[in-house]
């Protein structure tokens, strides 16, 4: 019993910890909040605010873990749907609903994660486990719909998409209309014209296309094709 209350107590510290940053970098920006700051106004030692979180950077990979539990739940009836374009449309806008509480001080975020030797990056080895998990849901958009991608484009896609939709993440970000107005149109007409693009690759003339992007995927990755 005195286990189970102690898990449940440091489950409870560390989320309390967690929230309390989230409002740091949302009322103070990232740049000025401090692990010490941090432990003070959620009333734990800073000793203890570092034994749940080694750094800033570990309480941003614990953000975008969040974001990404967010976005898979509430991608979930999109995903009912068969055809992919309003699969892969309604899987977008879930990611940028999840999202839109922190709005405010995403940028901030952006400014770190750009840096090339930033351990926020989502290119980072330290994000493998939130950007495998974004891969995987679009993987989940690819599989289950409609759509057939020629040869090894129906491995690359969900790749590709999970690109696509840092691009729309990174407009989002910097998106100052109404309720991110913008961003929506964006999603709607991006998720549109890939759906129409995907099937175009089974024609013999643009076969090639496809494996063109395999090509540019497995250097991305860092690998031979």
């Amino acid at each position: 019993m005195s286990g189970g209350r102690n898990a449940g107590k440091g489950a409870a510290t560390r989320a309390l910890i967690l929230q309390t940053a989230l409002a740091s970098f949302r009322d103070r920006g990232y740049d000025q909040t401090t692990m010490r700051g941090i432990a003070q106004s959620a009333g734990v030692s800073p000793g203890n605010a570092y034994y749940y979180f080694s750094s800033k950077e570990q309480l941003v990979q614990e953000f975008y873990a969040l974001i990404q539990d967010g976005h898979r739940l509430r991608a979930t009836e999109a995903l009912q749907s068969r055809g992919f374009a309003e699969r892969l449309r309604g899987v977008l806008h879930a990611g940028i609903d999840e999202m839109t509480p922190y709005h405010a001080f995403a940028g901030s975020f952006i400014r770190v994660a750009i840096a090339p030797t930033s351990t926020s990056s989502p290119f980072s080895p330290e994000s493998a486990a939130a950007r495998d998990a974004a891969i995987g849901l679009f993987r989940e958009v690819l599989d289950g719909s409609d759509a057939r991608p020629a040869g090894p484009l129906g491995r690359d896609l969900p790749e590709l998409l999970w690109l696509a939709y840092l691009g729309i993440t990174l407009y989002w970000v910097y998106d100052t209309s109404p309720g991110q107005a913008r961003t929506r149109q964006l999603v709607d007409g991006s998720a549109r014209m890939i759906a129409r693009a995907v099937p175009l690759t089974r024609l013999p003339g643009l076969r090639g296309v496809a494996d063109d992007l395999h090509t540019l995927v497995a250097g991305l990755r860092g690998r031979a094709s």
